[in-house]
């Protein structure tokens, strides 16, 4: 770590060399995938309670941890924030945009905050309450080596540098397939482009916490053997974490919660207990909320009632914590899985396996391309599709590889969908998670842009929340694409499933958890597909891991639940329909590349006057393919036939329909297209001689033309008379 600079009357001298004495590092390498980690601390920002540098190639990152010295007051949960940052520069570029300066995270950087999180936060004690701060900085990236799975490697070694009471260390690897099918640990961009696998495992020496993917169509055991691949590594890092924190000397904080609550424990057993299992075993979810309102009032009127010097009274005051609430969950967390594991029945009286019921419909919104509704128990979502040009695809100004999107899915949660009142706000990050998992579950699914040229957008609104909005939103998405006419290769439907583990005991696997079960159980975990094949998968856990046992059953689980609901939503569409009557047409062309200039014109003049002149929109690409995207087939004609005439070359042999623009003695000039004439010479106009042009053709005439030849300076020649009647009949 860095040395200290005493104060003393010694020399200026002395002060500069210890000022400028290189700061003390130390470092561990570690092999992933066949390439080495380094992992340095001691060198930069010894401010923070953590900080470690973490290379991979030349991908670069800074890691920092704070740890606040005393618990935040008045809050119930533990306030972890993490913050992953995109440097431009990592990439030798300056950010677009007015201001020239990164402005908000990007999707892609919110993702990998999330990423960040979901594997740490579930290993801090209970009751933990000081606020800890993670920044991981991306300052240098070469594009191949990716980022996420480092960053998560260097908040994990900063944590264990803090000192801070942290349960890990965890480590993290994505695993993709090669092209002879063999695992590889953290692929490039390009490896993990070509594979149909491409996970990121995250976990602690023996157990798994978190999983992220996104897939095309793999089995369960695909999954299953990524995971058990990803374990070696994962146990690597750790053991390496564990060796480095203790060369650096760390003192790890025992933490014991301060507050003794097991008398306010035994007023809500005394009070409420009863309340609570009557509100749990009557399967209204209105009566259940009820119910427990009551036992909740009951339960704070008897501590109002305590003596004002009383324990629980003063410890709510001092920290302005809600422990009655905390221990009234505690009470219902308990009351829920003694239900299910004693007695098989969940808070609505559905078995483990059961799904809630169903019901859904297409074609809802009357102007919209597509449109959807699915409704699974007290969860519904409404997904819409829009379709347009590829004018209107999305540019990403960020530092990955990936450079545009033509398939975008937007995930939106009102407060309204459970009964609150909530200003509407642009997306928070569970926002942008949950609709970056229900866009890459359907990405396997769409066609490719050859195929159907299109630019797709999904909106996703939930109506109503109980529990797996994600996954209605992969159903519902799926469905409206259908409904629009976009020919996917299947239908994709999801499954969110969860768990409940209690010590000595086989854990139970929850088929479609509703809202009280991902909030009092230990297991979020959602698996996307179609009848045969997985395409996302996103595992988050409450609990301190899961057994790969009861992962692999969880995996089977679902694909029984994923039939279900796929059975479900064939009942109202089984193929995609014809393209909606409101969507764009799309006509394609290609010109040749030399001609591009020509259509754009100088400063855009050329295509700006055919896009005023058609109103439809017109993509060129490099390659010389042109997209002329319309609302009406007019337009598609008038650009086209714009298009075509600005790129139009004469050749020998070709029959073109003209007009006569200028008269000389020895001939008459036709216009083939606009700026390109050939000339008819007075010998060509008739079969029989003629003396001079008037009689037979005059300025404003429209002629049917063919090219005889094209001389070296490029002039055209023409005849009339050499046309025949099945040439002039085309023209007709």
């Amino acid at each position: 770590m860095r040395k200290k600079i005493r104060k003393s009357g010694g020399s200026s001298r002395q002060t500069r060399k210890e000022i400028m004495a290189i700061p003390e590092t130390k470092k561990f390498e570690i092999e992933i995938g066949g390439k080495t980690v380094t992992v340095e601390t001691g060198k930069y920002a010894n401010s923070t309670n953590g900080s470690v540098t973490v290379r991979c190639g030349d991908t670069m990152l800074f890691v920092h941890c704070v740890v606040s010295k005393e618990p935040r007051v008045g809050i119930d949960f533990f306030p972890l924030l993490i913050d992953y940052e995109e440097r431009m520069s990592a990439i030798g570029r300056i950010p677009g945009g007015y201001n020239r300066s990164e402005g908000k995270a990007s999707d892609k950087a919110i993702l990998i905050s999330r990423l960040i999180d979901r594997p740490i936060r579930p290993l801090f004690p209970k009751g933990y309450r000081n606020d800890i701060q993670i920044v991981a900085q991306l300052f240098s990236y070469d594009q191949e080596n990716q980022p996420d799975t480092l960053a998560m490697l260097g908040a994990s070694c900063a944590l264990m540098l803090s000192g801070a009471p942290f349960e890990g260390p965890i480590g993290a690897v994505r695993v993709s397939k090669d092209e002879n099918g063999n695992m590889i640990a953290n692929p490039t961009h390009q490896q993990a482009d070509k594979s149909d696998l491409d996970i990121v495992v995250a976990g602690t020496h023996d157990s798994v916490i978190m999983v992220e993917a996104g897939c095309k169509f793999v089995t369960e055991d695909d999954i299953m053997n990524a995971v058990e691949f990803a374990q070696v590594e994962i146990r690597k890092q750790c053991e390496a974490q564990v060796a480095f924190a203790q060369a650096c000397g760390v003192v790890k904080e025992e933490f014991v919660n301060p507050y003794d609550t097991t008398e306010l424990k035994n007023i809500i057993d005394e009070v409420a207990h009863d309340m609570i299992f009557d509100a749990y075993h009557n399967f209204d979810r209105e009566y259940r909320q009820n119910k427990l309102e009551e036992a909740k009032k009951l339960v704070k009127e008897k501590v109002e009632a305590l003596p004002e010097d009383h324990y629980i009274k003063k410890i709510i005051e001092e920290t302005g914590i809600d422990f009655v609430a905390e221990e009234f969950k505690n009470a219902e967390k308990k009351i829920m899985r003694a239900m299910i594991l004693d007695e098989g029945v969940r808070a609505d009286g559905r078995k483990p396996t059961e799904v809630r019921p169903i019901w859904c419909e297409v074609g809802v919104i009357p102007r919209a391309h597509g449109s959807a509704v699915f409704t699974r128990g007290q969860t519904q979502i409404l997904s819409v599709a829009t379709l347009a040009g590829p004018g209107m695809k999305q540019e990403l100004d960020g530092v990955d590889p990936e450079t545009e999107k033509t398939y975008m899915h937007k995930y939106i949660f009102p407060g309204f969908s459970v009964g609150e009142v909530k200003p509407l706000r642009g997306p928070g990050r569970r926002e942008v998670g949950h609709g970056n998992l229900a866009e890459r579950a359907n990405v396997p699914a769409l066609p490719s842009q050859e195929e159907f040229g299109y630019t797709i957008r999904v909106t996703s609104d939930v109506l109503e929340s109980n529990g797996s909005t994600s996954m209605g939103s992969t159903c519902g998405s799926s469905m409206a694409l259908m409904n629009a006419g976009v020919p996917v290769k299947c239908m994709i439907g999801g499954v969110a499933m969860g768990m409940i583990t209690e010590p000595g005991r086989e854990p139970v696997v929850l088929t479609d958890i509703q809202g009280i079960e991902d909030f009092l159980g230990d297991m979020d975990f959602k698996v996307t597909g179609n009848d045969t094949g997985i395409t996302a998968l996103q595992m988050d856990m409450k609990a301190k891991g899961i057994a790969n046992d009861t992962l692999r059953r969880a995996l089977a689980q679902a694909k029984e639940g994923r039939l279900h609901i796929l059975s479900k939503m064939r009942e109202v569409i089984t193929e995609p329909g014809p393209l909606s009557p409101f969507a764009p047409a799309i006509t394609t062309m290609t010109i040749p590349v030399e001609d591009i200039g020509t259509v754009i014109g100088p400063g855009g003049k050329q295509i700006r006057a055919i896009i005023d002149a058609s109103g439809a929109e017109i993509d060129i690409q490099d390659t010389g393919v042109v997209t002329i995207t319309s609302n009406d087939q007019e337009g598609a004609q008038i650009a086209t036939r714009m298009i075509k005439e600005l790129t139009f070359k004469p050749e020998p042999g070709m029959v073109v329909k003209g007009k006569v623009v200028r008269i000389i003695p020895i001939g008459a000039f036709v216009e083939l297209a606009p700026g390109k004439d050939g000339m008819v010479h007075i010998s060509q106009v008739c079969n029989e001689r003629i003396e001079t042009i008037e009689p037979h053709l005059n300025v404003g005439d429209e002629v049917i033309v063919k090219v005889i030849k094209i001389d070296d300076k490029g002039r055209v020649n023409l005849t009339i008379k050499g046309v025949s009647d099945e040439e002039k009949a085309q023209f007709n």
